[in-house]
């Protein structure tokens, strides 16, 4: 045990103190953070620029139907002007755009109003002029079959279907935005975590293993040992630097918001605006700040740790083997597919079967599987999984994380000593029967 603790020990402390290790630590939250405020600068310059479309209506009907959205305003141009006065006019004073519309009747305009514009269009401006069109011919239809607009509109209800189950517990769709947003940031991280660090302990495998250090480690450690404190050293690394961008991402985001005056909130969404604007963003936000309190917070972040460190030590076996068995970094490629594939895999399966359908047969089976289970499962849990469901899942994963550092340990045993010959698969089940 002492043996293992010194390996961690040096493990961890060769990590940390690593130039390159410290630098990237304290210089990508600065790299992340500046990014963030330089696209919430050109954000707000965007929003600031106004964009004018003309607008040539010869009908005379849509005075008053466009009118500011987002950044565009509509100015109407007199119809006495001749329409190619117009557009050289729009053109030379580099306008958005020109809207066309021509003298027919609203309920046959269907393809005859033109948008002219120098290059491609903003599709959302394009999507909203169509709308006000549509709107109109609607409106006008219901005119000429003497039915009423206003009591159209009066007719007209919402309904706000509540979300129940059958022991009384309410939910909502904010609810399951939330536990959608929960769980794939979780299955999502995860994957990110693994490749992350789980490269960086093959490197270090592979490194002490071309400088030869290795053989004078391994005259008194066990193999076991020295993979397992790797695996452990390494990641303490990980999350140590994982804390430290945390809080140093926190600071910064209080001193660019309060120093500099940049609201990092106006990284916003084509129709950001539209619900700030309506109040429908105030209550969405509302509504999920009351949400996420009814969530089973504690379990999530329970769950959250089983599965991470499970998942994360049957990943790292992987990579300490595979860098044991290699001479090189360029010599992985042919053992790293497969494991980024599973990956890979696994999120595509989660983001894809448990937003549709958390409870169904192929998001239950790959959350049993525990290359997978990690990922799929920690999408699953804010949904609802029964408790037999996640204990199963646990103990089926770290059974697999015992066997695999069991045939791991096998390569490493060999293949640390192994020199001057590329490894097929072929040869790695041979060094398993060893």
């Amino acid at each position: 045990m002492s043996q293992l603790l010194l390996i961690i020990k040096r493990e961890y402390l060769q990590k940390v103190r690593n130039k390159s290790f410290i630098i990237m630590t304290f210089l990508s939250p600065l790299i992340f953070t500046g990014l963030i405020v330089l696209v919430a600068y050109l954000s707000k310059i965007n929003n600031a620029e106004k964009q004018v479309i003309s607008v040539y209506d010869e009908t005379g009907l849509y005075a008053n139907d466009f009118e500011g959205y987002e950044n565009y305003e509509f100015d109407y141009v007199s119809t006495e002007k001749e329409f190619a006065q117009v557009t050289s006019q729009v053109v030379s004073s580099e306008k958005y755009g020109l809207l066309y519309i021509p003298n027919e009747p609203v309920t046959k305009l269907k393809d005859d109003v033109v948008f002219f514009a120098e290059d491609a269009p903003n599709m959302d401006v394009i999507n909203y002029i169509t709308e006000v069109l549509e709107n109109k011919a609607f409106e006008s239809n219901l005119k000429n079959d003497g039915v009423s607009v206003e009591d159209i509109h009066k007719a007209s209800t919402s309904v706000n279907i509540k979300i129940e189950n059958f022991n009384g517990e309410e939910s909502s769709k904010t609810a399951n935005i939330l536990k959608l947003v929960f769980g794939g940031a979780a299955g999502y991280f995860l994957m990110m975590f693994i490749i992350i660090y789980g490269n960086m302990i093959m490197r270090s495998v592979i490194e002490e293993k071309t400088n030869r250090i290795i053989e004078i480690i391994i005259s008194s450690v066990k193999p076991i040992k020295l993979m397992m404190g790797k695996i452990i050293g390494t990641s303490l690394a990980g999350i140590t630097q994982f804390v430290v961008w945390l809080c140093i991402g926190v600071v910064l985001s209080v001193v660019v918001s309060t120093i500099f005056h940049v609201d990092l909130s106006t990284v916003e969404t084509p129709h950001k605006a539209m619900l700030e604007n309506s109040g429908a963003m105030e209550a969405m936000v509302q509504d999920g700040v009351i949400e996420f309190f009814k969530l089973p917070l504690l379990t999530l972040i329970v769950s959250f740790l089983i599965y991470f460190i499970g998942g994360y030590l049957l990943y790292s076996s992987v990579y300490v083997s595979i860098g044991a068995a290699v001479d090189s970094e360029t010599d992985t490629q042919q053992f790293m597919m497969p494991v980024i594939m599973v990956l890979m895999l696994a999120v595509y399966v989660g983001f894809f079967t448990v937003i549709n359908n958390p409870h169904g047969t192929i998001a239950t089976v790959f959350s049993f599987i525990p290359f997978t289970s990690p990922i799929v499962m920690l999408m699953r849990i804010p949904f609802g999984v029964d408790l037999w469901e996640i204990v199963v899942s646990v103990i089926i994963l770290y059974l697999t994380f015992v066997g695999v550092v069991w045939l791991a340990a096998k390569i490493y045993r060999i293949g640390i000593l192994m020199y001057g010959k590329k490894p097929s698969y072929k040869e790695l089940y041979k060094w398993l029967k060893y």
